[in-house]
């Protein structure tokens, strides 16, 4: 199976060394010399999009025209226009492409999504992390994440809105602060979305800014209350019998390669995983995630050294 690559950065560059583990030929171009996506094309299975969320539309475009299924990176878009017009042009490939939410193969994940939580009434999801710490010899300034167009830290960690629509379909989105930073005009450091979901209220709330990483959802029903902590791989469940608590690790990797099997398998006319990230299913929550971004309401700035 011969797949094109498009992006050069570190997601793009695990993606090809994933795909060529898993016995697929890989063509890897990098974005930024301005491939001819077209000719690139010619003769692919499949072709994954891993740039930066602002030029993924006319890449879709021509996966679509070529009749070549995608894996798209998280999110599709952040303007709910372009989010409506990938859905239009997607649609003759659709059925066999996927979007990068990898995080519902978390074992977290799908221990909590095996749960009945019809009568939940509350749910948050967190994530935080200082940016400036993530890599070495990277520099948030110089990276997609500064944009006003495309950037900032809703787009960026939106893995956990994917996690609550996963767990909670039908959100409903409410009222969206930020906080943002005076170098950065339009870019969010910091931001809290308030969601609800039948009876259940929650929160997504993420960061730039915490000074360790913080990574955990909660959710709340008269009968369980649960908690998986990612950051520290640890799964809470009480109940009125008790408490249980075990350790929950997963790498980070594996949930690349479950992602990229599944997509491998739609090639191939095969099956996936329940929940997986096919484009159908992940098509409402990237309306969410464009929703939630054009609603950003910033309410003050943080003061922080960039490096």
């Amino acid at each position: 199976m011969r797949i094109l690559v498009i992006g050069a950065g570190s997601i793009g560059t695990r993606h090809a060394g994933n795909l060529a583990s898993l016995g697929c030929e890989v063509v890897h171009a990098g974005w930024r010399q301005r491939p001819d996506v077209p000719a690139l094309l010619a003769g692919c299975d499949g072709a994954v999009i891993a740039t930066a969320t602002d030029v993924r539309l006319p890449l879709i475009a021509a996966c679509a025209a070529a009749g070549v299924p995608f894996y798209c990176e998280k999110p599709l878009a952040f303007r709910p226009d372009e989010v409506e017009e990938i859905a239009r042009v997607a649609a003759p490939v659709a059925a066999r492409s996927v979007v990068g939410f990898m995080m519902r193969y978390h074992a977290g994940v799908r221990r909590l999504a095996a749960l009945d939580l019809g009568d939940a009434f509350r749910f948050s999801f967190q994530i935080g992390h200082d940016v400036t710490q993530w890599r070495a010899n990277w520099r948030f300034a110089d990276s997609y994440a500064a944009r006003p167009a495309g950037g900032g830290v809703l787009l960026d960690l939106c893995h956990e809105i994917d996690m609550a629509a996963a767990l909670f379909p039908g959100l409903a989105l409410g009222e969206v602060s930020s906080v943002g930073h005076a170098a950065f005009p339009g870019v969010d450091f910091a931001s809290h979305i308030a969601l609800r979901a039948g009876a259940a209220t929650g929160v997504v709330a993420m960061d730039y800014l915490c000074p360790r990483l913080v990574r955990r959802a909660t959710v709340d029903t008269p009968r369980l209350s649960v908690t998986m902590d990612f950051a520290a791989g640890r799964w809470r469940l009480a109940t009125t019998d008790g408490i249980a608590e075990e350790d929950i690790v997963q790498d980070r990797n594996a949930m690349f390669l479950d992602a990229a099997r599944d997509w491998l398998s739609l090639l191939r006319g095969g099956s996936v995983a329940p929940r997986a990230p096919t484009f159908a299913a992940t098509l409402p929550v990237n309306r969410l995630i464009a929703g939630a971004w054009a609603a950003r309401q910033f309410t003050g700035t943080v003061e922080k050294d960039m490096g």
